[in-house]
């Protein structure tokens, strides 16, 4: 009589195989991250400054003297954005200028339970202003960042002096490519995708990424110091997945508003933008603001700032003499001539 030798345990099944390589994976991913993350954090460290305001650790530059001129910059990127771009160096030796980490990017905090739309962004930089002694500045926005910057001067109007708006988004249309990208944004699941695989698939999609901003132009050389690991925290992928969700919902909201800007408003963009499109953004809101001013230049792409920092300087020049009684009433060749701009 034969006997069967007792079995102790059972096999695992092919989905609890995939389960366990699943997590051995999620792991492997996650520790890899945060390695590249603390690498790039010892790399660049905090450029600028800290003000605390209402609970956020707000991080900017300050260069220069003269009348105040902040930037503002886009979503998914920080403070070395602008300094690369080589703007700061032109606008310092006119202006007091100061750049700052919008809110989860870069060095400044986003604490959750708060919705940082546009305007609590506004508020919040409203506050820093009285802080940092900034009176009356010029405001500049690119892309994402043209939404904080009209919320401000929308809600404070008699505290910005005028507004730049670079490659802005200001209607909403439908966009696909916003569903994907907010998905870090996702309780749980965006959770779990920001500590694992994102950042990888971000970093594996830089060089795209890059040639849509860009384009059609080439990608400058000295874009090449951007920290794009910086970029691809998880904090700040969380930040970027949140301002996509609410680019659309924001837009909505402020666009019936633009009426009530009485301050020169100038808008900036290149035509052939492959990140948002000029004629039905830009060009629309120049027709919906009457005393607004709209240069397009030709041939450029999303990325106005890197692109021609000589003529966006040259614009914000303009925003200042619009803004000024004095200025604008002093002749034309007593002034320091301005870069001519393409239109």
């Amino acid at each position: 009589m034969m006997h069967k030798t007792p079995q102790y345990g059972h096999s695992i099944s092919a989905g609890g195989r995939i389960a366990i390589f699943a997590a051995l994976a999620s792991a492997a991913l996650a520790i890899a991250v945060k390695y590249r993350v603390n690498k790039a954090e010892r790399a660049h460290p905090p450029m600028g400054k800290f003000v605390e305001v209402e609970g956020v650790r707000l991080h900017y530059c300050d260069h220069g003297d003269g009348p105040p001129l902040v930037l503002l910059h886009g979503n998914g990127t920080m403070i070395e954005d602008f300094e690369l771009s080589g703007l700061p160096s032109l606008s310092s030796s006119r202006y007091r200028t100061i750049i700052f980490d919008r809110v989860g990017f870069g060095h400044t905090d986003r604490p959750r339970g708060k919705t940082w739309g546009p305007q609590a962004q506004a508020t919040l930089l409203r506050t820093a202003f009285d802080r940092l002694g900034i009176v009356h500045p010029i405001v500049v926005g690119h892309s994402w960042g043209t939404q904080v910057a009209l919320a401000l001067a929308l809600d404070y109007p008699a505290d910005v002096r005028s507004v730049v708006l670079l490659s802005g988004y200001y209607f909403p249309t439908i966009r696909f490519d916003v569903i994907l990208l907010s998905a870090p944004a996702l309780p749980l699941i965006g959770d779990l995708m920001r500590y694992t695989i994102s950042p990888w698939l971000g970093r594996l999609m830089w060089p795209r990424l890059l040639k849509k901003m860009f384009g059609p132009n080439a990608v400058p050389p000295h874009f090449a110091a951007f920290p794009v690991w910086m970029s691809l925290r998880p904090s700040q992928l969380r930040a970027a997945a949140a301002e996509s969700a609410l680019m659309i919902p924001d837009a909505i909201a402020l666009r019936s508003r633009y009426s009530e800007l009485k301050m020169p408003v100038f808008i900036m963009a290149g035509a052939k933008d492959r990140i948002v499109n000029t004629q039905r953004q830009s060009a629309r809101l120049h027709r919906t603001i009457p005393q607004s001013t709209l240069h397009v230049i030709p041939d450029a792409g999303h990325m106005i700032h890197h692109i021609v920092p000589y003529k966006v300087m040259d614009m914000i020049e303009k925003a200042e003499i619009a803004s000024s009684p004095t200025l604008s009433a002093t002749p034309t060749m007593q002034r320091q001539p301005a870069a001519s701009i393409d239109s």
